[in-house]
Protein backbone atom coordinates (compact mmCIF):
# COMPACT_ATOMS: atom_id res chain seq x y z
CA UNK A 1 0.00 0.00 0.00
CA UNK A 2 2.89 2.35 0.65
CA UNK A 3 4.40 1.83 -2.82
CA UNK A 4 1.76 3.92 -4.62
CA UNK A 5 2.74 7.33 -3.16
CA UNK A 6 6.39 6.61 -3.98
CA UNK A 7 5.54 5.73 -7.58
CA UNK A 8 3.35 8.82 -7.89
CA UNK A 9 6.09 10.96 -6.39
CA UNK A 10 8.65 9.63 -8.85
CA UNK A 11 6.28 10.18 -11.75
CA UNK A 12 5.62 13.73 -10.54
CA UNK A 13 9.35 14.48 -10.44
CA UNK A 14 9.66 13.25 -14.00
CA UNK A 15 6.73 15.38 -15.11
CA UNK A 16 8.31 18.41 -13.53
CA UNK A 17 11.58 17.71 -15.36
CA UNK A 18 13.40 16.73 -12.14
CA UNK A 19 15.58 13.63 -11.83
CA UNK A 20 14.48 10.77 -9.54
CA UNK A 21 16.56 10.21 -6.41
CA UNK A 22 18.47 7.30 -7.97
CA UNK A 23 19.50 9.45 -10.91
CA UNK A 24 20.56 12.25 -8.57
CA UNK A 25 22.80 9.82 -6.73
CA UNK A 26 24.36 8.75 -10.02
CA UNK A 27 24.96 12.37 -11.04
CA UNK A 28 26.94 13.08 -7.90
CA UNK A 29 29.25 10.07 -8.34
CA UNK A 30 32.99 10.63 -8.06
CA UNK A 31 34.41 12.60 -9.71
CA UNK A 32 31.78 15.24 -10.43
CA UNK A 33 34.23 18.16 -10.67
CA UNK A 34 37.92 18.79 -11.46
CA UNK A 35 40.60 17.15 -9.32
CA UNK A 36 43.65 19.04 -8.05
CA UNK A 37 47.01 17.26 -8.29
CA UNK A 38 49.54 18.97 -6.03
CA UNK A 39 53.19 18.85 -7.07
CA UNK A 40 55.48 19.85 -4.16
CA UNK A 41 58.22 21.04 -6.53
CA UNK A 42 58.59 24.17 -8.69
CA UNK A 43 57.39 24.16 -12.31
CA UNK A 44 59.79 22.79 -14.89
CA UNK A 45 61.46 20.08 -12.81
CA UNK A 46 61.28 16.35 -13.49
CA UNK A 47 58.38 15.70 -11.10
CA UNK A 48 56.45 18.64 -12.53
CA UNK A 49 56.93 17.54 -16.13
CA UNK A 50 56.06 13.91 -15.43
CA UNK A 51 53.17 14.93 -13.18
CA UNK A 52 51.61 16.93 -16.00
CA UNK A 53 51.89 14.00 -18.40
CA UNK A 54 50.20 11.71 -15.88
CA UNK A 55 47.55 14.30 -15.01
CA UNK A 56 46.49 14.71 -18.63
CA UNK A 57 45.82 10.99 -19.17
CA UNK A 58 44.41 10.51 -15.66
CA UNK A 59 41.84 13.22 -16.29
CA UNK A 60 40.78 11.56 -19.51
CA UNK A 61 40.28 8.27 -17.71
CA UNK A 62 38.31 9.85 -14.84
CA UNK A 63 36.19 12.05 -17.08
CA UNK A 64 37.18 15.24 -15.25
CA UNK A 65 40.18 17.60 -15.66
CA UNK A 66 43.11 16.98 -13.32
CA UNK A 67 44.51 20.42 -12.57
CA UNK A 68 48.15 20.86 -11.54
CA UNK A 69 48.95 23.03 -8.52
CA UNK A 70 52.62 23.61 -7.66
CA UNK A 71 53.22 24.06 -3.93
CA UNK A 72 56.99 23.95 -3.56
CA UNK A 73 59.08 24.51 -0.45
CA UNK A 74 60.98 22.88 2.41
CA UNK A 75 61.92 19.77 0.48
CA UNK A 76 58.29 18.89 -0.46
CA UNK A 77 57.01 19.55 3.09
CA UNK A 78 54.83 22.52 2.03
CA UNK A 79 52.91 20.66 -0.65
CA UNK A 80 52.72 17.40 1.26
CA UNK A 81 51.34 19.12 4.36
CA UNK A 82 48.69 20.87 2.29
CA UNK A 83 47.41 17.58 0.89
CA UNK A 84 47.63 15.81 4.26
CA UNK A 85 45.24 18.41 5.71
CA UNK A 86 42.86 18.44 2.74
CA UNK A 87 39.40 16.85 2.82
CA UNK A 88 39.69 13.10 2.13
CA UNK A 89 37.24 13.17 -0.78
CA UNK A 90 39.59 12.38 -3.67
CA UNK A 91 39.56 15.90 -5.12
CA UNK A 92 43.00 16.84 -3.74
CA UNK A 93 45.86 14.47 -4.55
CA UNK A 94 49.63 14.55 -4.25
CA UNK A 95 52.27 13.28 -6.64
CA UNK A 96 55.71 13.16 -5.09
CA UNK A 97 58.88 11.17 -4.65
CA UNK A 98 60.40 9.24 -1.79
CA UNK A 99 61.59 12.60 -0.48
CA UNK A 100 58.11 13.10 0.98
CA UNK A 101 57.39 9.62 2.27
CA UNK A 102 60.70 8.13 3.43
CA UNK A 103 63.53 10.68 3.22
CA UNK A 104 62.00 13.61 5.10
CA UNK A 105 60.81 11.40 7.98
CA UNK A 106 64.37 10.08 8.29
CA UNK A 107 66.07 13.48 8.50
CA UNK A 108 63.44 15.86 9.92
CA UNK A 109 62.28 15.54 13.52
CA UNK A 110 59.29 17.89 13.43
CA UNK A 111 57.37 17.10 10.25
CA UNK A 112 53.82 18.49 10.11
CA UNK A 113 52.64 15.20 8.59
CA UNK A 114 53.12 11.48 9.19
CA UNK A 115 54.27 9.47 6.14
CA UNK A 116 51.96 6.56 7.03
CA UNK A 117 49.08 8.05 9.04
CA UNK A 118 48.53 11.18 6.93
CA UNK A 119 48.28 9.68 3.44
CA UNK A 120 46.34 7.14 1.43
CA UNK A 121 48.63 5.78 -1.32
CA UNK A 122 46.96 5.34 -4.71
CA UNK A 123 49.92 3.76 -6.48
CA UNK A 124 53.45 4.07 -7.83
CA UNK A 125 53.56 5.77 -11.22
CA UNK A 126 57.22 5.26 -12.11
CA UNK A 127 60.79 4.86 -10.96
CA UNK A 128 64.12 6.50 -11.77
CA UNK A 129 67.37 4.64 -11.22
CA UNK A 130 70.33 6.34 -9.54
CA UNK A 131 73.81 5.94 -10.98
CA UNK A 132 77.44 6.34 -9.95
CA UNK A 133 79.20 8.57 -12.48
CA UNK A 134 82.85 9.46 -12.95
CA UNK A 135 84.74 12.18 -14.75
CA UNK A 136 86.14 10.80 -18.02
CA UNK A 137 89.73 11.33 -16.86
CA UNK A 138 89.37 9.13 -13.76
CA UNK A 139 91.02 5.73 -14.49
CA UNK A 140 87.97 3.69 -13.48
CA UNK A 141 85.61 1.69 -15.67
CA UNK A 142 84.09 -0.98 -13.44
CA UNK A 143 82.84 -1.36 -9.88
CA UNK A 144 85.92 -3.40 -8.94
CA UNK A 145 88.23 -0.73 -10.34
CA UNK A 146 86.26 1.96 -8.51
CA UNK A 147 86.47 0.14 -5.17
CA UNK A 148 90.20 -0.57 -5.58
CA UNK A 149 90.90 3.00 -6.69
CA UNK A 150 89.14 4.66 -3.77
CA UNK A 151 90.25 2.09 -1.20
CA UNK A 152 93.90 2.76 -2.09
CA UNK A 153 93.53 6.33 -0.76
CA UNK A 154 90.93 6.40 2.04
CA UNK A 155 89.27 9.79 2.44
CA UNK A 156 91.06 11.33 -0.53
CA UNK A 157 88.20 11.28 -2.99
CA UNK A 158 84.76 12.88 -2.94
CA UNK A 159 81.41 12.30 -4.59
CA UNK A 160 78.81 14.90 -5.42
CA UNK A 161 75.04 14.74 -5.14
CA UNK A 162 72.12 17.06 -5.89
CA UNK A 163 71.73 17.98 -2.24
CA UNK A 164 71.96 17.11 1.44
CA UNK A 165 69.28 14.66 2.49
CA UNK A 166 68.40 13.69 -1.09
CA UNK A 167 68.01 10.18 -2.46
CA UNK A 168 71.36 10.65 -4.18
CA UNK A 169 73.13 11.14 -0.85
CA UNK A 170 71.29 8.19 0.67
CA UNK A 171 72.36 6.04 -2.27
CA UNK A 172 75.93 7.28 -1.87
CA UNK A 173 76.07 6.53 1.84
CA UNK A 174 74.54 3.09 1.24
CA UNK A 175 77.24 2.46 -1.36
CA UNK A 176 80.03 3.53 1.02
CA UNK A 177 78.68 1.33 3.81
CA UNK A 178 78.38 -1.73 1.55
CA UNK A 179 81.82 -1.34 -0.01
CA UNK A 180 83.64 -0.17 3.11
CA UNK A 181 84.91 2.94 1.33
CA UNK A 182 85.61 6.37 2.80
CA UNK A 183 84.70 9.38 0.67
CA UNK A 184 83.64 12.97 1.29
CA UNK A 185 80.11 13.92 0.31
CA UNK A 186 79.82 17.21 -1.59
CA UNK A 187 76.20 18.41 -1.70
CA UNK A 188 75.09 20.74 -4.48
CA UNK A 189 71.92 22.76 -4.87
CA UNK A 190 70.52 20.65 -7.67
CA UNK A 191 71.70 18.25 -10.31
CA UNK A 192 72.89 20.84 -12.83
CA UNK A 193 75.74 22.37 -10.75
CA UNK A 194 76.86 18.92 -9.60
CA UNK A 195 76.98 17.72 -13.19
CA UNK A 196 78.89 20.83 -14.27
CA UNK A 197 81.60 20.22 -11.68
CA UNK A 198 81.78 16.53 -12.52
CA UNK A 199 82.31 17.27 -16.20
CA UNK A 200 84.84 19.96 -15.32
CA UNK A 201 86.82 17.66 -13.04
CA UNK A 202 86.19 19.60 -9.82
CA UNK A 203 84.81 16.35 -8.36
CA UNK A 204 85.85 12.88 -9.55
CA UNK A 205 82.54 11.11 -8.90
CA UNK A 206 78.87 11.85 -8.41
CA UNK A 207 75.58 10.07 -7.92
CA UNK A 208 72.66 11.33 -9.95
CA UNK A 209 69.51 10.11 -11.65
CA UNK A 210 69.74 8.20 -14.91
CA UNK A 211 67.52 10.81 -16.55
CA UNK A 212 69.99 13.58 -15.68
CA UNK A 213 72.98 11.48 -16.71
CA UNK A 214 71.88 10.33 -20.17
CA UNK A 215 72.37 13.64 -22.05
CA UNK A 216 75.75 14.21 -20.39
CA UNK A 217 77.02 10.70 -21.03
CA UNK A 218 76.72 11.41 -24.73
CA UNK A 219 79.19 14.29 -24.34
CA UNK A 220 81.96 11.88 -23.39
CA UNK A 221 83.03 14.07 -20.45
CA UNK A 222 81.59 11.65 -17.91
CA UNK A 223 81.13 7.90 -17.78
CA UNK A 224 78.77 5.49 -16.09
CA UNK A 225 80.20 3.09 -13.50
CA UNK A 226 77.17 1.33 -12.01
CA UNK A 227 73.54 1.65 -11.01
CA UNK A 228 72.50 1.66 -7.36
CA UNK A 229 69.40 -0.42 -8.13
CA UNK A 230 68.90 -4.19 -7.98
CA UNK A 231 68.05 -4.36 -11.69
CA UNK A 232 69.38 -2.62 -14.76
CA UNK A 233 67.59 0.41 -16.16
CA UNK A 234 65.68 0.21 -19.43
CA UNK A 235 67.12 3.63 -20.21
CA UNK A 236 70.74 2.44 -19.86
CA UNK A 237 70.57 -1.32 -20.41
CA UNK A 238 74.33 -1.71 -20.90
CA UNK A 239 75.25 -0.24 -17.51
CA UNK A 240 75.65 -2.89 -14.77
CA UNK A 241 74.45 -2.65 -11.17
CA UNK A 242 76.42 -2.82 -7.93
CA UNK A 243 74.38 -5.93 -7.15
CA UNK A 244 75.78 -7.66 -10.22
CA UNK A 245 79.25 -6.87 -8.94
CA UNK A 246 78.69 -8.56 -5.59
CA UNK A 247 77.09 -5.77 -3.53
CA UNK A 248 73.50 -6.99 -3.24
CA UNK A 249 72.84 -4.65 -0.30
CA UNK A 250 72.90 -1.64 -2.63
CA UNK A 251 69.37 -1.18 -3.93
CA UNK A 252 68.11 2.37 -3.98
CA UNK A 253 66.23 4.43 -6.54
CA UNK A 254 63.84 7.34 -6.78
CA UNK A 255 60.13 6.71 -7.29
CA UNK A 256 57.00 8.71 -7.95
CA UNK A 257 53.82 8.05 -5.97
CA UNK A 258 50.26 9.36 -6.21
CA UNK A 259 48.49 9.65 -2.86
CA UNK A 260 45.55 11.35 -1.21
CA UNK A 261 44.75 12.38 2.36
CA UNK A 262 44.15 9.54 4.80
CA UNK A 263 40.54 8.40 4.95
CA UNK A 264 39.55 8.27 1.28
CA UNK A 265 36.25 6.44 0.76
CA UNK A 266 36.90 2.89 -0.49
CA UNK A 267 35.03 3.39 -3.76
CA UNK A 268 36.87 6.65 -4.49
CA UNK A 269 40.24 5.07 -3.78
CA UNK A 270 39.40 2.09 -5.97
CA UNK A 271 38.39 4.34 -8.86
CA UNK A 272 41.57 6.42 -8.58
CA UNK A 273 43.72 3.30 -8.33
CA UNK A 274 42.15 1.79 -11.45
CA UNK A 275 42.48 5.07 -13.35
CA UNK A 276 46.16 5.35 -12.45
CA UNK A 277 46.81 1.77 -13.59
CA UNK A 278 45.17 2.47 -16.95
CA UNK A 279 47.10 5.75 -17.24
CA UNK A 280 50.50 4.14 -16.73
CA UNK A 281 49.61 1.31 -19.12
CA UNK A 282 48.68 3.76 -21.88
CA UNK A 283 51.31 3.48 -24.68
CA UNK A 284 51.38 7.20 -25.48
CA UNK A 285 51.78 8.11 -21.81
CA UNK A 286 54.55 5.55 -21.38
CA UNK A 287 56.42 6.95 -24.37
CA UNK A 288 56.20 10.49 -22.99
CA UNK A 289 57.37 9.42 -19.52
CA UNK A 290 60.30 7.44 -20.92
CA UNK A 291 61.22 10.48 -22.96
CA UNK A 292 61.50 12.43 -19.69
CA UNK A 293 63.67 9.75 -18.07
CA UNK A 294 60.98 8.13 -15.92
CA UNK A 295 60.47 4.39 -16.24
CA UNK A 296 56.67 3.96 -16.12
CA UNK A 297 56.34 1.18 -13.55
CA UNK A 298 52.93 0.83 -11.95
CA UNK A 299 52.40 -0.64 -8.48
CA UNK A 300 48.99 -0.70 -6.80
CA UNK A 301 47.99 0.97 -3.54
CA UNK A 302 48.86 -2.03 -1.38
CA UNK A 303 52.33 -2.30 -2.91
CA UNK A 304 52.87 1.46 -2.53
CA UNK A 305 51.98 1.28 1.17
CA UNK A 306 54.30 -1.68 1.61
CA UNK A 307 57.12 0.23 -0.09
CA UNK A 308 56.84 3.08 2.42
CA UNK A 309 56.70 0.66 5.36
CA UNK A 310 59.75 -1.25 4.11
CA UNK A 311 61.86 1.74 3.10
CA UNK A 312 61.27 3.97 6.14
CA UNK A 313 63.42 2.01 8.62
CA UNK A 314 66.14 1.55 6.00
CA UNK A 315 66.36 5.29 5.36
CA UNK A 316 66.35 6.04 9.07
CA UNK A 317 69.21 3.59 9.54
CA UNK A 318 71.24 5.23 6.77
CA UNK A 319 70.55 8.71 8.16
CA UNK A 320 71.62 7.66 11.66
CA UNK A 321 74.74 5.90 10.43
CA UNK A 322 75.86 8.77 8.20
CA UNK A 323 74.55 11.53 10.47
CA UNK A 324 72.32 12.98 7.77
CA UNK A 325 69.95 15.62 9.10
CA UNK A 326 67.97 18.59 7.81
CA UNK A 327 67.18 20.04 11.26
Amino acid sequence: MNRLPLMVGTALLSCLGLAPLAALAADTGFPSRPITLVIPFPPGGATDVNGRVIAQRLGKELGQPVVIENRAGAGTVVGASYVAKAAPDGYTLLISSGSTFTVNPAIRSNLPYDPVKSFEPIGIAGRVALILLANSEVPVQTVKQFVDYVKASPGKYSYGSFGTGTTAQFAGETMLHATGLKMTHVPYKGSAPAMTDLMGGQIPFSIDTVSAAIPQLKSGKIKAIALTTAKRSALLPDVPTFAESGYAGIDMDSWLMVAGPKGLPADVKAKLEKALAVTIADPDTRTKLLGQGLEPTYSNAAAASELITRELPLMRAVAARANITAD
